[in-house]
């Protein structure tokens, strides 16, 4: 880490990283505004994380709200382009309830859209960039990834009306056997296709292994050619050297605005996901744009639960002096103490909870170490 580094925040730390890594790949930065229409997330509400939003009315009458999300206002403000694929990165801030507080606050969010007509290589370059954004974070770090439309191939073939398929969702995502049973019988389909999701929400690993079972519980051709999809997307995370990604199907992120690769990324220490993302075409298709899209989120207010490793101290040197102290005598010993490359606080007295390195104090006009914690 360097001297830079050194005095930022988790957060702040986080997203000088991610920023660096983002541009590496030629993915610019998005501005936007604090505000957005209401409207905007009203008509997408099943998108948000959470109904409660903070509102206002402009001076022109216009209700408007602090952004509770930021896919949503980059999918409006950004122009369609046919020929190119536009790559952009946020840091912004997001308004929201806190699950831990149940109060609004403030929380910080990074990640980055790829939006156009997304192929192989692309959907492979974001979920490789999601990866290396948990790298970043921590060595401690799980990468699972599903697809929308595998555990789809199975539902539609189940012929579930709306609120049986928004249980079943649940139900996938908690890997509730009983629950995806009980739907199931509620269909009066066969037991088979029961025992192929339980079968298919059970199997968890590494693609080489999780591949060889999908294959044997394919039940159509469509859901042949998301596993085919699969297989070609773990070849090329091979090259480059990713491996250790888990093929895990409890992971569903919104089934209304989700299709194709979805994935979450989890940390070691952290109760829930830190990185949310996949492919969201139907979402898209939804805010009348024609192109398609993939993209993730990084939570970086749960880095709070990161224990980093801290400097032992807050200042190098405490330097004490008192009325009597020559000013001139002063200011020229925290001169010499900061050409030697040490931080220094001056105070008449001993802060409490300070760490220092060293006491000091200024004794005949010299420096007395009083104290060396080194």
């Amino acid at each position: 880490m360097d001297t830079t580094e050194s005095i930022l925040r988790n957060e702040e730390r986080a997203v000088l990283r991610l920023r660096k890594l983002y541009e590496s790949y030629g993915y610019s930065q998005f501005k936007m505004s604090k505000f957005e229409e209401y409207d905007l997330y009203v008509r997408n509400k099943d998108f948000l994380i959470s109904d409660n939003i903070i509102t206002f009315t402009d001076t022109n009458g216009k209700l408007m709200a602090l952004k509770p999300d930021v896919t949503l206002s980059i999918i409006k403000n950004i122009k369609e382009d046919t020929d190119c694929i536009q790559k952009v990165y946020y840091s912004e801030n997001v308004y929201r309830v806190s699950k831990d507080t149940h109060t609004y606050k403030e929380l910080m969010q990074t990640g980055l859209e790829c939006i156009g007509n997304i192929d192989l290589y692309h959907i492979c370059e974001v979920i490789l960039l999601a990866a290396k954004s948990l790298e970043a974070l921590s060595n401690h770090y799980i990468f699972a990834l599903s697809h929308i439309g595998v555990v789809s191939s199975i539902l539609e073939a189940l012929n579930l009306d709306e609120e049986q398929k928004k249980q079943i969702f649940q139900f996938i995502g908690e890997k509730n056997t009983h629950g995806i049973e009980r739907i199931c019988k509620q269909t009066g389909k066969d037991n088979k296709l029961s025992e192929i999701l339980i079968t298919l929400i059970s199997t968890y690993g590494p693609a080489e292994t999780v591949l060889d079972k999908l294959k044997v519980i394919s039940i159509n051709e469509k859901m042949n050619e998301y596993i085919s999809e699969m297989e070609s997307i773990f070849q090329i995370l091979k090259l480059n050297n990713y491996e250790n990604i888990q093929i895990d199907f409890s992971v569903v992120n919104g089934m209304n605005y989700y299709n194709g690769i979805v994935f979450q990324g989890f940390i070691n220490g952290i109760p829930s996901a830190v990185l949310s993302g996949g492919r969201y075409d139907i979402l898209m298709k939804k805010m009348g744009k024609q192109s398609g899209a993939i993209g993730f989120a990084v939570y970086l207010n749960l880095l709070q639960y990161l224990s980093y490793s801290r400097e032992p101290y807050d200042i190098d040197v405490l330097l004490l002096y008192s009325t009597l102290t020559d000013v001139k005598v002063l200011t020229e010993a925290v001169k010499e103490l900061h050409r030697g490359g040490q931080s220094v606080q001056v105070q008449k007295t001993i802060p409490q909870n300070l760490k220092y390195k060293k006491l000091v104090q200024i004794k005949d006009g010299r420096l007395e170490i009083l104290e060396s914690n080194d």
